[in-house]
């Protein structure tokens, strides 16, 4: 099935807005410390989404350990070390999720990737060792090391939600959201400093990147993207996802005034490649009648 010409625009807004999310957030993080950014937007996703789906209640013991795991822990990890870090790094590395979502449903799953993705996984790694050759890089190893442990953390939430069953995209995301906020909201309390201040003297840009973080990033990219996957194979609209990494280069260049290296974009070509030699599948010619 083919998309149509309005699906295929919204597959291609999809990379951009979440590649765009990490451009808005290291700006933000400029201002709010990383941990209570986070709580703020899933406080706005859950406040937008939580009127319209039905709670999960049998479930919300579940969804309450996901939202520890694959959001409080996660976006810990991952926004502290976006301080670190260029956006245009972080859009990169961040599609280490779909390797290390194979390897993780190998590990405690037990579903056994082909050759065809082991061999994809590898070159995806091998990738992010070109990208060390970066010396910006090479200054900020530990909080890369970081921010691959938090996709580490975020494919092992993964494997939760598959483990949960069926719920329903947004109810999910926006009970996720639900449970995430006040975890986050205490793990800055614990962690970090200044909230009231730093609150009060916010200014709209900051306030704006809040709101597209919870409402565009969250809300709105993930509607599209579960209404994609209720309409065509993963393996079709999968590879859209491949254009994250671009939309964070071009935005991180132009809006935060980032500079690519030339290893640094090398070893990004060289995981993407990885990345769509896992997403994209390979289609056997149909033989011809006898």
């Amino acid at each position: 099935m083919r998309l149509s010409p309005l699906d295929f625009f919204l597959a291609l807004s999809v990379p951009v807005i979440w590649g765009m999310g990490f451009v808005f957030a290291k700006g933000a993080i400029a201002h709010f410390p990383p941990i209570l950014l986070i709580a703020l937007r899933f406080t706005v996703t859950a406040l937008v989404l939580i009127w319209f789906v039905k709670p999960p209640k049998a479930l919300f013991k579940q969804i309450a350990l996901i939202a520890l795991v694959s959001a409080t822990i996660q976006y810990s990890m991952t926004f502290t070390a976006l301080q670190y870090l260029d956006a245009s790094t972080a859009g990169i590395v961040v599609q280490l999720e779909t390797p290390l979502l194979v390897l993780m449903g190998w590990a405690i799953l037990g579903d056994k990737p082909g050759l065809r993705k082991l061999m994809g996984i590898a070159v995806s790694f091998a990738g992010v060792v070109l990208m060390t050759g970066d010396p910006k890089l090479q200054a900020e190893w530990f909080w890369l090391a970081v921010f691959i442990a938090g996709l580490v953390v975020w494919s092992a939430g993964q494997i939760m939600v598959r483990r949960l069953g069926e719920v329903g995209g947004f109810t999910l995301v926006a009970w996720v959201a639900a449970f995430a906020a006040p975890q986050l909201f205490a793990a800055s309390w614990l962690f970090e400093e200044d909230h009231i201040r730093l609150i009060a003297e916010a200014d709209w840009t900051i306030w704006a990147t809040v709101l597209y973080l919870g409402v565009v990033m969250t809300a709105l990219g993930y509607g599209l993207w579960y209404h994609l996957l209720g309409r065509y194979p993963v393996s079709q609209v999968g590879p859209f996802l491949l254009l994250i990494p671009v939309a964070t280069l071009i935005g991180g260049i132009v809006i935060l005034g980032e500079e690519a290296s030339f290893e640094v974009l090398l070893g990004g070509a060289v995981v993407v490649a990885g990345v769509a030699f896992i997403l994209i599948e390979r289609r056997r010619p149909i033989p011809p009648p006898p």
